[in-house]
Parts: C-alpha cells; structure tokens; sequence
C-alpha cells in the first residue's frame, strides 16, 4: 500500500514525489478484565472459608452437646444441667428459674445461630465461593455473644457455692464460644479479600 494522493513536490524523501510505503498498523490491544482466579489472595479466602465453616461445625457441636446434657454442675450426690436436677439415677426437671430459663434460652439461640452459620458458610465454599460472607460473620458473632450471655449469668449464679463444681458440659460452652468468634472472623477476613479482588479486577490489563 503507498500514499497515492501525496503529490506536492519538496516533500518525501529527496524531495521527490513519489509513494510513501505504510507499515501495517497492528490493532490496539483488546482491554479485558484481570480473571478473578488469577488474582493474588483467592486461596488465602478459601482457607479462610474453609477454616470457618471447621470452626463453625466445632461450636455447633459443642453448643448443641453442651445445652443438651446435664452435666453443668456436680455437687455431692448428683449433677444438673440446665433442664433436669439428677440424683440417684434419678433426673427429674428443675423448677422454673428466671436464671436458668435465660441461660437455657441464649444457649438453644447459640446453638440455632451457630447452625444457620453452618449452613451460610457450606453454602460459600461449595456453591458459590463468590459470595459476600458479612451474613455469616455476624451469625458467628451474634452465636459468640449468646453464649458469653449465657455462661456469664450462670456462672454468676454458681461461683459462690462452696458444694459445687463446674462439669464438662459447661466447659463445653466455653470452648464454643471462641471457635464462634473466630469463624465470624475468618469469614469477615475472606469477605474482606473478596472486597479487594473486586476492585482489582476493575481494572483492564491489556492481553
């Protein structure tokens, strides 16, 4: 190809006039956007994920165990827990208390959180790792602080009773409630990532 309709004289080389040979112009590069797979911080998220939804099937096991066994407090001759008074073989239920029926409700309220938890954060890392985790660290969170509710006021009410001992199922709580707090964390943390992956791959990168 050549520039046909140059004609003035003084111009091209040697002040001839003549055709100018044209170099091909090569297309501007396609701009795409970066690949979200291909973005630093994915694994680190789904390690986080996958830590989450471990610690969050830990507390709700230890929720669940600990809210349905009787096993709070032992005390010469038996054991209780926050339903039933057990003596002799025996476990009849306890009476009504204002203190007990709060305990008992914030930790079936743990337990349900923790479970909801579960299920948001199976649903992140399997269906769709895409997905914002907020929800699910604030369900963690909220689990976390039912149970701190729960066992503050029932150690409250137990600490000062010379006759009585703290039994494995209220360890149990205990031991839920920082593996709550932590899978709220490590959900909050890959949300956090996923943030920052959006707006990395904003940018176009040419290819």
């Amino acid at each position: 190809m050549c520039l046909a309709d140059l004609k003035e004289r003084g111009e091209g080389l040697g002040g001839r006039e003549g055709c100018w040979p044209i170099q091909p112009v090569c297309p501007a590069p396609l701009l795409r956007p970066r690949p979200r797979s291909g973005l630093p911080g994915m694994g680190v998220k789904r390690s986080l994920q996958s830590g989450g939804v471990l610690l969050g099937f830990l507390a709700n096991i230890l929720t669940i165990l600990s809210t349905a066994t009787n096993y709070w407090i032992r005390f010469p001759g038996g054991h209780s827990g926050l339903w039933q008074e057990c003596k002799g073989g025996i476990c009849p239920n306890i009476p009504c208390q204002t203190v007990l029926a709060a305990t008992g409700a914030c930790m079936v309220l743990a337990a349900g959180s923790s479970l909801v938890g579960l299920v948001m954060g199976l649903r992140i890392l399997c269906h769709d790792s895409d997905l914002r985790g907020q929800t699910t660290s604030v369900i963690f969170f909220l689990c976390g602080l039912l149970l701190l509710i729960a066992l503050t006021g029932y150690t409250v009410k137990n600490a000062w009773k010379n006759d009585v001992f703290f039994s494995w199922s209220y360890f149990s709580g205990w031991l839920a409630l920082p593996f709550s707090i932590i899978a709220g964390f490590c959900f909050l943390m890959a949300d956090m990532i996923l943030q920052s992956t959006d707006a990395i791959s904003g940018f176009p990168v040419c290819l």
